[in-house]
């Protein structure tokens, strides 16, 4: 049974490699969107799909393996540092101050972002040739946020917190840095919770306007909590390099030999490759499995190799990772307005993807770094 303890000693200052570890994690946000663009499963503002077989494959695995980790990822990561800002400010500095980190780009991108992103695809890539303004007449859509569904549940996420922290008399739970096999009993734990949620919720079913995908959530609840509880008790000072190697293989393997042992029974079994979203099927229950065990080994990995060989930053990385958040939410626009210029260029979508995936990489972060020096921006993101 866990021991409780007061809870007024929770996580460090900054670890370096953990901003090196986000601007990885925004770089892939914006490889796995470019991505779908051009080829892979998934929804997005604009899509011109590939038909080339011999890409559309390993894209659909690019995005699989991202999807399996990289979201549940951010989620750990901002919860490490949620205790020691909640215990350093209190209650009403801690929420306004994260209502004001959350609250206004999520305002900023739905209101403004949003429609115009829309209006560009609407005029450019559906050829009407109206303005901006006789596109917001009939334009219905100001309660989406899009890419910023992450924002959202991050404010909920921190609201509940307060709440839970305020009912346990503020008191958090002592518990042993896990071992490598409790790392992967909790994998386990995580694939049959996220079957069963996916038999009400499959990949896809969206709660809107929150642009929750349910089908998604149970690991970014369950990582959210693993990273206020490695916070209080200090585990990331415990990762050792080893454990992290060992699941880095553990992933190499899920990945090079699990994927294609799920695609082999698809083709053999013949059945919708809906049947692997969700339901009781055995292609649901199969992908549960691997993309939990896949993600968590990448995460650990990630983690506890960083944290031995990405422990520096230089002058450079720190402007990127000062940037990542205003890159997170400027993105889709940047990847919008590049997959818009190439709309008419006559080629397959794989060409334009080794276009527009560089592009949107170094102009997202381009523009990251002006907006965060905006006055008064800069205080908030």
């Amino acid at each position: 049974m866990p021991q409780t303890q007061a809870a007024g000693q929770p996580s460090k200052p900054k670890i370096v490699y953990v901003d090196n570890i986000k601007v990885a994690l925004t770089v892939l946000v914006i490889l796995h969107h470019a991505f779908i663009t051009y080829g892979a499963p998934g929804g997005w503002y604009y899509a011109e799909k590939t038909a080339k077989a011999a890409a559309v494959i390993p894209m659909t695995l690019f995005v699989a393996v991202n999807q399996s980790f990289f979201m549940g990822c951010f989620f750990l990561l901002s919860a490490l540092f949620v205790p020691a800002s909640y215990y350093k400010k209190g209650v009403l500095r801690f929420l306004s101050d994260r209502l004001l980190r959350f609250g206004v780009p999520l305002v900023f991108y739905a209101f403004i972002l949003f429609p115009i992103m829309n209006f560009m695809v609407y005029r450019y890539a559906g050829k009407h040739p109206i303005t901006f303004m006789q596109f917001l007449t009939g334009y219905d859509g100001w309660i989406q946020f899009g890419v910023l569904w992450f924002v959202w549940a991050l404010l909920l996420f921190n609201i509940v917190y307060v709440l839970v922290v305020k009912l346990a008399g503020d008191k958090s739970l002592v518990f042993k840095a896990p071992s490598v096999p409790m790392m992967l009993l909790f994998a386990g734990v995580l694939s049959i919770i996220t079957f069963l949620v996916r038999i009400i919720f499959p990949i896809g079913w969206t709660l809107q306007p929150f642009g929750f995908q349910l089908g998604h959530f149970s690991q970014y609840i369950l990582l959210f909590v693993v990273g206020l509880i490695a916070a209080n008790n200090n585990w990331l000072a415990q990762a050792e390099y080893k454990q992290g190697k060992l699941m880095a293989w553990f992933a190499v393997a899920t990945i090079f030999i699990g994927f294609p042992a799920m695609y082999a029974i698809k083709v053999t079994l013949n059945n919708p490759t809906e049947w692997f979203n969700g339901g009781l099927h055995l292609e649901a229950a199969m992908y549960a499995f691997w993309e939990q065990f896949t993600g968590v080994a990448i995460i650990v990995a990630l983690l506890f190799i960083c944290k031995h060989t990405w422990n520096t930053q230089s002058k450079f990385m720190r402007s990127l990772s000062r940037s990542a958040f205003a890159v997170y939410i400027l993105h889709p626009f940047v990847l919008i307005s590049l997959s818009m210029l190439l709309i008419n260029w006559q080629v397959d979508p794989v060409y334009k993807l080794l276009v527009l995936a560089p592009l949107g990489i170094i102009i997202s972060f381009s523009l990251g770094g002006l907006v965060v020096r905006i006055p008064g921006v800069n205080r908030i993101i």
